[in-house]
């Protein structure tokens, strides 16, 4: 039995939930998400919990049990508070800002990296060295996240580079000298 996939999905105040089949809409306060499941999954609301349930043990269906009601959960908690990513600029002139709708950095290089913000996220420079996103889909700001930090990771030997707010840099010794 998979006990992500056997976990009920409550769903709060202010948030409505559709379901056409293996088609889930889900709206709250923060925005809208649609998403359509695979039809082996079978998706019920009752008395606001959600649940899902597969038809048999096949390693398919078991594989998508747990997958299926952890994107619900996700799309659910979305809508009803957004989803942050904090990163953080580390090393000597390295600075963010905001600039028509792109978030421009410079991290080292000869030239500034302007990315393109998406649509459906909300970007915030509150400081040059950080950098705030949030969202209502949490693959959206995982990915936008990750493609921020992957202009300049974090270095070993320093600690130069874009990081996560929570993350740890493993810290190594470099050369001691001669003698």
């Amino acid at each position: 039995m998979s006990r992500i996939g056997n976990a009920p999905v409550v769903v709060p105040e202010g948030v409505e939930v559709k379901i056409d089949g293996t088609f889930v809409s889900v709206k709250g306060p923060h925005g809208q998400l649609e998403y359509t499941f695979n039809s082996n999954m079978i998706i019920t609301l009752e008395d606001g919990i959600l649940k899902v349930a597969r038809p048999n043990n096949s390693k398919d269906n078991r594989a998508l049990h747990g997958l299926t009601r952890a994107l619900i959960a996700n799309m659910v908690s979305g809508v009803s508070t957004k989803f942050t990513k904090e990163l953080e600029m580390i090393g000597v002139g390295y600075k963010s800002s905001l600039s028509d709708g792109n978030l421009v950095i410079n991290a080292g290089y000869s030239h500034p990296v302007v990315m393109e913000i998406p649509k459906d996220l909300n970007v915030e420079v509150p400081q040059p060295t950080k950098i705030i996103i949030s969202g209502i889909d949490k693959q959206v700001v995982g990915a936008f996240a990750a493609n921020v930090r992957k202009v300049r990771p974090p270095e070993p030997y320093k600690g130069k580079g874009i990081k996560y707010s929570t993350e740890q840099v493993k810290r190594k010794v470099g050369k001691t000298g001669s003698k």
